[in-house]
């Protein structure tokens, strides 16, 4: 670890509180003129480093920026030491983690970006990704023995998980909309595409990339036009490291799913959640929509529905829509 990771974990262990250079210097065993190199490079960053004479240097708890060292200090023991990188830009982390998987890398890894400039949704849709504002991020999977039809279990655990970290950090409530969106005061804030490699021979996964976008704040110009009816943030202002906080909740709560035998509990967590049962929705395909009321969720997280001719179905894959009204 260099000498900047080395002071961040430092300062992000002690927001708030001063150590001078000689202080930093020995501790890390390295030169004071090392020290004031890498705090210089931080504040370049972005990182909002004090430098008071007699006191030195202190990280203000007020910062908000993604950061591994910020992350890891939340995380439960047994995950604090899982592989995970901090980009400025990406062009999109699902791509990057997809090549990780490819290449033979074990399973948590995890890309983290403050941007992306080709963000995908589902579908081959863009996703919007504007700098600073928002959290995108990707982790590898390895599930053992798991189906197609199992896999959409890492698709809805996340999104169960994604909601718990909302309500966390903020004191919004945050729904799901069948299968992979949140919403937070009936707006989008979060988007979940996850992509798998299968073994034609044995047809189980041979791995998943599951990538998360989330809007946690209002871009600087807004959502584009066409995102803006839909689209809205998680938090109306700043809060302290409520980024490193989020996606720290998020995998915690994530790996406590993804790790249990049992799944009730995140599924009855899930069928709680969603805001479309009792609702008439629009079921999508390539070349049709079908009008459908929602009866339930069952415990595959699979849609339960009933057609205007009065048969009922069970819907697994696809995508809805649904009419929202305004107050």
């Amino acid at each position: 670890m260099a000498t900047k990771e080395k002071i961040l974990e430092l300062f992000e262990k002690n927001r708030g509180i001063y150590f001078s250079g000689e202080d930093i210097a020995q501790r890390l065993s390295v030169s004071r003129a090392a020290v004031w190199k890498a705090v210089k490079a931080l504040q370049s960053d972005g990182y909002a480093i004090d430098a008071v004479t007699n006191k030195g240097y202190c990280l203000s708890e007020k910062t908000d920026i993604l950061s591994v060292q910020g992350i890891r200090k939340y995380l439960c023991s047994d995950i604090k030491g899982s592989d995970i990188s901090v980009l400025q830009t990406a062009s999109s982390t699902n791509a990057l983690v997809r090549d990780k998987a490819n290449s033979g890398v074990p399973e948590g890894c995890m890309i983290l970006a403050n941007e992306q400039t080709c963000g995908r949704g589902r579908l081959g849709r863009s996703f919007f990704s504007p700098r600073d504002t928002g959290i995108y991020m990707s982790l590898l999977l390895r599930p053992k023995n798991y189906t197609g039809e199992q896999a959409v279990r890492i698709t809805t655990m996340a999104a169960v998980a994604i909601c718990e970290a909302i309500e966390a950090v903020s004191d919004q409530k945050a729904e799901i909309k069948w299968v992979n969106d949140i919403y937070v005061r009936g707006k989008k804030v979060c988007g979940i595409l996850t992509e798998g490699s299968f073994n034609l021979e044995s047809g189980l996964l041979e791995y998943a990339v599951l990538g998360i976008g989330i809007n946690l704040y209002q871009p600087e110009n807004g959502f584009p036009k066409d995102l803006e009816d839909i689209a809205g943030s998680v938090l109306q202002t700043q809060q302290d490291d409520a980024k490193n906080r989020i996606v720290s909740e998020f995998l915690n709560r994530f790996y406590f799913y993804y790790h249990r035998a049992d799944q009730e509990k995140y599924v009855g967590q899930y069928q709680k959640r969603s805001f479309v049962v009792g609702k008439q929705v629009a079921l999508l395909s390539t070349d049709r929509s079908t009008d459908a009321l929602v009866l339930g969720i069952d415990d595959q997280c699979r849609l339960l529905v009933k057609y205007a001719d009065g048969t009922e179905d069970c819907y697994s894959s696809g995508e809805i829509s649904v009419r929202f009204t305004k107050d």
